[in-house]
Formats: C-alpha cells, sequence, structure tokens
C-alpha cells in the first residue's frame, strides 16, 4: 500500500491543490493529513471541504484546536490569534463540526505507522520535534513507539532514527526504514514552509517496500499571497510564503 501524508496546509488552498495534482502521479492508495489545516492563510474553507473529501483520516493540529475552543491560544502572538478569530468566525458549520471531531492521533497498525501532529509523548500539548534533543523524549515511551511515526507541526523536513537508547537526526531525503530501528519522520508544510524551500511538501510511504518519500511541489504563490493582501490578515503571513520561512 502507497499512502499519502501531508501536514499544515493552513488555509492555502494555491498550494493544496497543486499537492493533489502531484499526487495524482504517484500511484496513492490512501491520503492522510496530520493536521493544522487552517491558520494564517485567506482560503480555510476551500481547504477543509479539500482536505475532507480526500483524507482518510486528519488529525487534530494545533490551530485546528484553537478555532473550535479544544485548547487556549490567548499566549499566541496577536497576528495570528487574528487569523484564528477570523477563520473560526468564517468556517461553515460543518467544517467546524469537522474539527471538532479530529482525533489527536491514529495508528495504522497493519502497516506500522503512527500519525500525529507533534510529539507523540504528550499529545494535547503539541509540542515540537525539530532537533535530537526533543526526539530524544520518545525514548521514554519507545516500546510504545510505532515502527514509523509521522509528524508535523515544525513546517520542517526532518528524520529522526530511535534506538533504545540512542537517537541519531537523518538527512530529510529518500530513505529505506531498517528493521529493529524506529523512525520519527516531520513531512514539512503544504502551504507554509519554513526550510527556504517555498514549495509546497508532501510525502509518500510505500508500506511494502518501507520506502519513504519526501516530494516538493511548485504553486501559485502569487496568487496566494494575493488573498492574504487583500484581507485582514497580517501582511507578512503572504510575503513569507514567497521565501519559504
Amino acid at each position: 500500500m502507497r499512502i499519502g501524508i501531508f501536514s499544515d496546509v493552513h488555509a492555502n488552498i494555491e498550494a493544496m491543490s497543486a499537492v493533489v495534482e502531484a499526487y495524482r502521479g504517484l500511484s496513492i492508495d490512501r491520503y492522510y493529513c496530520l493536521g493544522d489545516v487552517v491558520g494564517y492563510g485567506a482560503s480555510p474553507n476551500e481547504c477543509a471541504d479539500l482536505v475532507r473529501s480526500l483524507a482518510s483520516v486528519t488529525i487534530l493540529g494545533n490551530h485546528d484546536a484553537a478555532v473550535v475552543g479544544r485548547m487556549d491560544y490567548s499566549y499566541y502572538y496577536e497576528a495570528a490569534r487574528h487569523a484564528l478569530d477570523l477563520h473560526a468566525r468564517s468556517l461553515t458549520d460543518e467544517n467546524l463540526a469537522w474539527l471538532s471531531a479530529l482525533p489527536y492521533r491514529h495508528d495504522l497498525d497493519e502497516v506500522g505507522v503512527a500519525l500525529c501532529h507533534g510529539s507523540p509523548v504528550r499529545l494535547e500539548e503539541f509540542e515540537y520535534i525539530f532537533a535530537p534533543e526533543q526526539a530524544e523524549e520518545c525514548l521514554s515511551i519507545y516500546d510504545d513507539l510505532a515502527p514509523l511515526t509521522l509528524i508535523g507541526h515544525s513546517h520542517l523536513c526532518k528524520v529522526f532514527a530511535l534506538g533504545r537508547d540512542w537517537v541519531e537526526e537523518l538527512p530529510a531525503q529518500d530513505f529505506t526504514l531498517e528493521e529493529g530501528v524506529k523512525y520519527i519522520v516531520s513531512v514539512g508544510s503544504v502551504g507554509q514552509p519554513r526550510d527556504y524551500d517555498n514549495r509546497a511538501s508532501f510525502t509518500v510511504y510505500d508500506a511494502e517496500a518501507r520506502r519513504f518519500e519526501f516530494h516538493r511541489v511548485e504553486y501559485d504563490i502569487e496568487a496566494a499571497a494575493s488573498k492574504i493582501f487583500a484581507s485582514s490578515l497580517e501582511r507578512n503571513f503572504g510575503h513569507r510564503l514567497f521565501i519559504g520561512v
């Protein structure tokens, strides 16, 4: 089975549409979204509608949780809070109900994959894993870790290999899983990459070959940014799309 995994769409329908089109040529059997469908961008309903129709399961992200009252986001900076408030007011009842019911985690036991938005250690706290020190916290639950844990949240592409008492960061490039090693992979962001590559990020896992693939695709950044500039959203949410940060 080949599964398509993507995350952090952040209301960028131009990027999400480009990813869907790119997936068409990759023989995907099933799709999964790791959360943050909303936040930052100008097309929350369009993205929620598309992800709902595409993904077999979508995981709850922190921005998703915020817009439906499942977490306190009063400590977020003002522009991010404003975007969430705007999205909460503009999302349809159907999309709000969908976001309200999203799970913190989903396990694909048949292929040895666990899906969550941030660290699997404390799911409801949406903690980041973008450095070996953060991945090391997962050693405390090593026996409970799936062979492959897929996360989003950081907007970065990262690969961490874990043994029972060690963690090694690997290059964020296609790789084959080794027997006896567990992996935590951050799949990057569809709608707001932050690794200085402005192309939308998406991934594929071939369960039979145990092969993980990173993919990028260009999209109409000008259109996505123009929608932000024409709205009351923070203009920097549009500017940063051009540089991927």
